[in-house]
């Protein structure tokens, strides 16, 4: 069985033809699905779609180019639903800065309070954390050292910076994607071997990020079975040992 930590179901590209998404995904043997809170103005949908399907849940959070709009306010009424299993995609993104010196600060500082809020809150709440790291590699790691609770969660971008591993020892799981599936895939492919078998969890990051030979494609769970591969190829395991410990990573992590 394998569990699909991260893909985006409420995204517009599956109104649709999702009940076929998730068919496919079902008969590939993808069990399971999370979808990460992103943008508060998606997250009804993300709820109405874990109500609808059994084996969908959902996370509560705003990814770091959505900073400007978080409101704790607002979210709170969605993460005592039975089907919130963690706080998050949140984290820090400096790829997309502003061009000035002084606008540039006031985006970092503004994504730190907010990446910080929701640490806090994912630790008040005793859920796990999904976390986007993309160029901001020491400046996450170090949010997550002083601020993290015990229940740790999941990098599921994080550009495959090798300082990230660290975490591992804070109860951090690594996700792994299409990108490892890419050919220009040299800093992962590095990495990959690094990080501890237990720390190991699935994800597509659908719709993005289709793996090879899918590549500009729309990306769906059933994808995962790609990535499983490409795992086991580089693990030297086999795949079904692949699958059944991302599988019970993920359980444990999230507490399915």
């Amino acid at each position: 069985m394998i569990i699909d930590t991260h893909c985006h179901l409420d995204d517009e590209r599956y109104n649709e033809d999702l009940d076929s998404v998730i068919a496919n995904a079902k008969a590939k043997g993808v069990e399971k699905f999370i979808i990460p809170g992103a943008d508060p103005k998606s997250l009804s949908r993300a709820v109405e779609i874990s109500e609808k399907y059994e084996d969908v849940y959902f996370a509560v959070g705003v990814h770091p180019y959505d900073a400007a709009a978080y409101d704790r306010a607002v979210l709170e009424p969605y993460v005592n639903h039975p089907k919130c299993v963690a706080i998050g995609e949140c984290g820090l993104d400096y790829y997309r800065l502003p061009e000035s010196e002084e606008a540039i600060a006031a985006e970092k500082t503004l994504q730190k309070e907010v990446f910080v809020d929701q640490i806090k809150w994912a630790k008040e709440l005793d859920k796990p954390l999904i976390v986007h790291i993309r160029d901001a590699g020491a400046d996450s790691l170090e949010l997550l050292e002083q601020y993290a609770g015990e229940r740790g969660g999941v990098l599921h971008c994080y550009n495959a910076d090798e300082q990230l591993l660290k975490l591992a020892d804070k109860n951090f799981y690594y996700g792994i994607g299409g990108v490892l599936t890419f050919k220009n895939a040299r800093k992962l492919i590095h990495v990959y071997p690094k990080i501890p078998a237990d720390k190991l969890v699935i994800e597509t990051d659908a719709p993005y990020l289709t793996p090879h030979p899918h590549r500009g494609e729309r990306n769906e769970p059933a994808y995962t079975t790609l990535v499983a591969d490409k795992m086991a190829e580089l693990s030297g395991i086999g795949r079904e040992e692949i699958e059944k410990l991302t599988m019970e990573n993920s359980i444990r992590l999230f507490d399915l």
